[in-house]
């Protein structure tokens, strides 16, 4: 068995896996393009006797953590033959790309899962949620009038990258995108985009929208203050001869719309979405600000993580008056410890999805009074989103 990154001559064996294992195809004249984006230096491969049995793709990103840019390790297109399944390829495959991701400083990994059972066992936790909407046309918000203007399918792409990462970077998992990523998985020519302007010129919101089957589809409603949200929605309002609705998905769990419409009785979901997973605790905790305390204070922490041995054991955590935090490792058992938990459990604590009251209320956390009351006190309230997919 050999696990290694893929070759560029090897873009046929990988797009077949991916055809049978995603049930997809990709027609002809679209092939020689696929063939032109093949990055083999992001999929790992497990091979047995030169040919592909299992494979997914590593992408390097980026994403905001307290208004800061983390790197992350995406885990996208974990595919395997049906042949080789239950041999533990997979398996092998994330044992191999979490050591690739810590050796190469990613200090968080994200993916969406086709199973969270599965990847639960690997240390990787839902981190996120997302709401989706479908409001009747006779139920959208009120129009108003508003001081400013909405321009259509005409702001450049600067616009939007900087509304984006100002909205993106108030939440916790949200990925900072780059141009290639905007016109590759963002932006494409069924795409309407319109951007919301103050009265003195500055944008403050934007809208991506598609008219689909007489609906408008939302993928991304964007606004930094009350007056772009408002303006956005009178915008989207005045196609009411032309629709019968309109669907938003991907909105931040946060969200309170259906609060603010006149008939809040709308069909909505909540839908958990992608899983995340700490690779270097140490090194996340120490890149991490923390709430500041009035002196130097530690406790001591038992992380349960036998993928990632480098984080699994007893350690000793401590943190500043400024927030600055260290982890230093200690010989001793887990019974030792004033707080213990599995690094999902770590991972969905410290970016702010799960409280530790919360956990240690469900067993997700182990920890002595003092230790539970010392996380509350030390780990801030956050929120997390993701408004992408790969």
């Amino acid at each position: 068995m050999e696990i290694r990154q893929l070759h560029a001559e090897e873009f046929e064996a990988s797009l077949s896996l991916s055809e049978y294992a995603f049930k997809y195809k990709v027609a002809d004249e679209a092939r020689a393009e696929a063939r032109q984006k093949f990055r083999p230096e992001r999929v790992w491969g497990v091979f047995e006797d030169g040919t592909l049995g299992a494979q997914l793709k590593l992408l390097p990103l980026q994403a905001y953590i307290q208004g800061k840019a983390f790197p992350v390790g995406g885990i996208a297109g974990v595919s395997t033959w049906p042949e080789n399944r239950r041999q533990g390829l997979v398996a092998k495959l994330l044992s191999h790309t979490l050591q690739t991701m810590n050796e190469s400083g990613q200090t968080l990994s994200f993916l969406h899962p086709f199973l969270i059972p599965f990847y639960r066992k690997f240390g990787w936790e839902v981190y996120c949620e997302y709401k989706k909407y479908s409001i009747p046309v006779d139920k959208f918000p009120r129009k108003t009038e508003i001081q400013g203007s909405v321009k259509r399918d005409s702001a450049a792409l600067e616009i939007l990258e900087g509304l984006y990462s100002r909205f993106a970077a108030e939440y916790n998992g949200t990925l900072q995108r780059d141009q290639e990523w905007w016109k590759q998985r963002v932006l494409d020519s069924d795409t309407h985009q319109s951007v919301f302007y103050s009265k003195l010129g500055e944008p403050e919101g934007y809208v991506l929208y598609k008219i689909v089957n007489n609906e408008l589809v939302i993928d991304e409603f964007i606004f930094l203050n009350e007056q772009a949200r408002k303006g956005l929605w009178t915008f989207l309002a005045n196609h009411d001869s032309m629709i019968t609705g309109a669907s938003l998905k991907l909105v931040p769990s946060d969200d309170i719309l259906p609060y603010l419409l006149p008939d809040p009785r709308i069909p909505q979901e909540n839908y958990p979405y992608f899983m995340a997973r700490i690779v270097n605790a140490r090194a996340f905790i120490e890149n991490f600000t923390f709430r500041s305390c009035n002196s130097l204070e530690s406790r001591t922490l038992y992380i349960e993580d036998e993928h990632a041995p480098w984080n699994n054991g007893l350690w000793l955590w401590s943190v500043a008056g400024n927030g600055a935090s260290t982890l230093e490792r200690l010989d001793g058992e887990q019974a030792a410890a004033d707080c213990s938990c599995t690094i999902g459990a770590l991972t969905v604590m410290l970016l702010g999805y799960k409280r530790p009251g919360e956990l240690a209320k469900y067993g997700q956390l182990n920890a002595s009074p003092t230790g539970l009351e010392w996380l509350e006190e030390v780990i801030p309230q956050a929120k997390t989103a993701l408004f992408d997919f790969f």
